[in-house]
């Protein structure tokens, strides 16, 4: 029934001290202004276009910070749900999203947070690739790097289901480990996958190595 992207971006920055979500991008910072860049959107602009490519739809999960993402998701093609109360925790914004994906008639999702750079074309193709090859006993795929797993990760129906039956206070990662016999980790050449970017030193240190 294909598959509907989700972007987590319902945070409040509060240690960047700016919406994550509308830092530009690709990163536009003194150490890279001499470099030969592309025009600059912004990380949830980026995380949009990325998971287009792939998905049926976006769909951006805002908190209060909803009017300010509303025009750039709105550009962009992207649905909009607002988490209520995102003061519950992220895990509750991912239950926002999900429930707006199945209202949306999709059982699949390609998840992501707003604070990481997008992964590479080909990393999203090669999640897709194993998420669609997978066997009926695997209910997602997700991606890992130099050991760490990353994001987006790619989930069937078996496990959204999983995850709109926890409780609004529970952890993804913590249900993701209960269930890693049904998990695909997939080891990928794409260091963008496990990058936070929480702070300005984090923005900054990705604008002296940004590379397109």
């Amino acid at each position: 029934m294909g598959i509907s992207g989700v972007i987590l971006a319902a945070g409040e920055s509060t240690r960047m001290g700016r919406d994550k979500a509308l830092l530009p991008w690709p990163p536009q910072t003194s150490a890279n202004l001499l470099k030969p860049l592309p025009p600059a959107g912004t990380l949830l602009s980026a995380a949009i276009e990325a998971l287009s490519r792939y998905c049926d739809m976006a769909i951006v999960v805002a908190g209060k910070n909803e009017p300010a993402l509303r025009p750039v998701a709105y550009a962009c093609g992207a649905f909009l749900a607002q988490n209520p109360a995102p003061e519950r925790g992220q895990f509750s914004s991912l239950q926002t999203g999900l429930h707006e994906v199945m209202n949306r008639g999709r059982d699949a999702a390609m998840i992501t947070l707003v604070d990481r750079p997008p992964a590479k074309a080909a990393t999203l193709q090669k999640l897709v690739d194993a998420f669609e090859a997978r066997d009926r006993n695997a209910w997602a795929v997700v991606p890992e790097f130099e050991g760490k797993h990353g994001h987006p990760i790619l989930i069937g129906r078996e496990m959204i289901e999983l995850f709109l039956r926890s409780a609004a206070t529970a952890n993804a990662r913590e249900i993701e480990h209960a269930n890693q016999r049904k998990i695909v980790y997939l080891p990928v050449d794409d260091s963008r996958v496990t990058v936070n970017i929480n702070t300005q030193e984090d923005y900054a240190r990705l604008g002296s190595s940004f590379e397109i």
